[in-house]
């Protein structure tokens, strides 16, 4: 009778993260681990309780890896542009680990969207504000649009619905930049929304 294989809790969790990454979250079964492991579901109990506390686990490797990404957009020449960047490669590259991180519940029933961005501002707002010479409020704000733009475009590529080249990506976000600090600059009010927004516009279509 040949030994019974011997599985540790990291092989476990390396089969779980693999099985995300090909075929979702949703995939990771006792069973899709066992056979992607060549095992029965037993040894998978003796390390953990349930299924959702493997899922947790992979939650965790994801933001690990996402903060890998974030790290790496930091160095880049102009950082916080470089997070975006960072942030539509990992759509790219991992799209099932950042529906994990941005469109998938936790059993409590939380999104972690608002942690991980919350997170990647505290590491990029001391270069908004050291570059663009704005007080802490203005460059969380500044931030805050273009990490909304970083977001709608991640969306669109892992739902496979993205139809425009990294390059045009990148020009939409300058010109986001662009036109937000223009106002910010320019716009009296326009951060907390007091600004005569009627008056602008018809300036603009005078012009």
């Amino acid at each position: 009778m040949p030994p019974k294989k011997i599985i540790t809790k990291e092989q476990i969790l390396d089969a779980a993260m693999e099985i995300t990454r090909n075929s979702g979250i949703d995939a990771v079964t006792a069973r899709s681990i066992a056979t992607a492991l060549g095992v029965s579901t037993h040894p998978i109990f003796t390390y953990f309780d349930t299924i959702n506390s493997i899922k947790e686990e992979v939650l965790v490797r994801a933001r690990e890896l996402y903060h890998e990404y974030i790290m790496q957009g930091l160095d880049e020449s102009i950082p916080f542009l470089g997070v975006g960047h960072q942030f539509l490669v990992l759509a790219k590259n991992e799209p099932e680990l950042f529906k994990v991180l941005f469109f998938k519940t936790t059993p409590d029933g939380r999104m972690h969207t608002y942690d991980e961005f919350t997170f990647t501002l505290g590491l990029v707002v001391e270069s908004v504000m050291r570059i663009y010479k704005v007080d802490r409020y203005t460059a969380e704000c500044y931030y805050r649009n273009l990490w909304l733009m970083s977001l709608s475009f991640a969306t669109l590529i892992v739902t496979g619905n993205c139809t425009y080249t990294d390059e045009e990506m990148l020009q939409i976000l300058a010109q986001t930049s662009l036109a937000t600090y223009k106002a910010i600059k320019e716009i009296p009010g326009f951060l907390d929304g007091t600004y005569e927004k009627d008056r602008i516009f018809t300036e603009l279509l005078e012009k």
